[in-house]
């Protein structure tokens, strides 16, 4: 997630310098073609503009979609960081010998209550993991320019700040060795967790640490991290149906094609003077970058979850539940906050 307030001007070059380079070019030729009479073709402004109009509206139809993936993916962490919270305060106020018919030492308590909210952690973490794994339609997965870029743009303004933290997050530090190696052989480890966390809760409820009452409201709140689970997972593995995130490509593509004949005719035609035909580069060029940004952005902001500078700051959120719960249980030794980089808080 961008955190500056504004984006500056040299990391946006940085981040569309080649899109200005091949709309500059493009325009370049065209400009010269006109320039030396080899081309005289005219489209006439009136149906290029209700072209640009047309498109417009289609790729700020996929924005407004686009954006609506990402803050629905940042609402429901924000449901997975309240919950977190009050699963901690249960555990933490729950677990007791208050209904147990041997009562056990406070030392194996705390252990329990530190077992409950340690898987928690492991399944945010494990979570996570799972929301950063590629799938088809993203851009990591592409192939040719459009997947080297991605690469570059994951570790220089995405998951590639993080390395530092990697070793902080290891499911093994939250798991006993035994059921750290059996629930990482699943399939969908974050679901395991939860179901773990469930037989740990029917144990208890055995032993009498918990009664029914807290049972079910514990229990309750498992159902509720498999629904806010199985939310991002919809996000994750559901595309933004391709009709709307690939069409305005080519629309977009169609319009910057057929700009060049019309407007720089017309711009030649305005100002008199050989530099007429040069000034119209750039004005024509800048009006291309505007449409292929409005692409761009909808393009990168459709799939919040792929390791980039606009995804959800997952590891940050996850930290700050992780330093929450731990407080809970009385914890002084904490992980730091993860803080942002060069910009970007992941």
């Amino acid at each position: 997630m961008l955190i500056t307030k504004g984006i500056g001007f040299s990391k946006l070059i940085k981040w569309t310098f080649h899109h200005v380079a091949w709309l500059l070019a493009l325009m370049g030729v065209v400009a010269a073609l006109y320039h030396y009479n080899i081309l005289s073709i005219h489209i006439p402004w009136l149906p290029i503009s209700v072209i640009g109009t047309a498109v417009a509206f289609y790729v700020g139809f996929k924005n407004n979609q686009a954006y609506d993936r990402m803050w629905e993916a940042r609402k429901i962490w924000g449901g997975i960081i309240n919950d977190s919270r009050s699963w901690g305060m249960m555990v933490d106020g729950f677990v007791s010998n208050l209904f147990a018919d041997e009562k056990i030492s406070g030392g194996e308590i705390h252990q329990i209550k530190q077992r409950l909210i340690y898987r928690h952690i492991a399944w945010l973490y494990a979570h996570r993991s799972q929301l950063l794994i590629a799938t088809p339609w993203e851009h990591i997965s592409q192939d040719g320019a459009i997947g080297k870029t991605a690469a570059y743009y994951q570790k220089n303004f995405g998951i590639g700040l993080l390395d530092d933290e990697i070793t902080r997050t290891e499911l093994k530090l939250f798991l006993p060795p035994t059921e750290h190696d059996r629930l990482i052989a699943h399939v969908n480890t974050a679901t395991q967790i939860i179901n773990e966390q469930s037989r740990d809760l029917a144990e208890l409820r055995e032993r009498g640490l918990i009664e029914d009452f807290r049972h079910m409201e514990l229990a309750n709140l498992l159902r509720a991290f498999y629904t806010l689970q199985g939310k991002n997972e919809r996000i994750k593995k559901f595309p933004l149906p391709r009709q709307y995130a690939n069409m305005s490509r080519y629309f977009v593509g169609i319009f910057i094609m057929l700009l060049p004949f019309s407007m720089i005719p017309e711009l030649m035609r305005v100002a008199e003077g050989g530099w007429a035909v040069w000034l119209s580069v750039p004005i024509t060029a800048l009006i291309g970058w505007v449409y292929v940004m409005m692409e761009i952005v909808g393009d990168y902001t459709e799939n919040p979850f792929q390791g980039m500078a606009n995804d959800i700051p997952m590891m940050s959120l996850c930290r700050v539940i992780e330093i929450d719960l731990r407080e809970m249980l009385g914890e002084t030794d904490l992980p730091p906050a993860v803080k942002a980089k060069d910009g970007v808080l992941m």
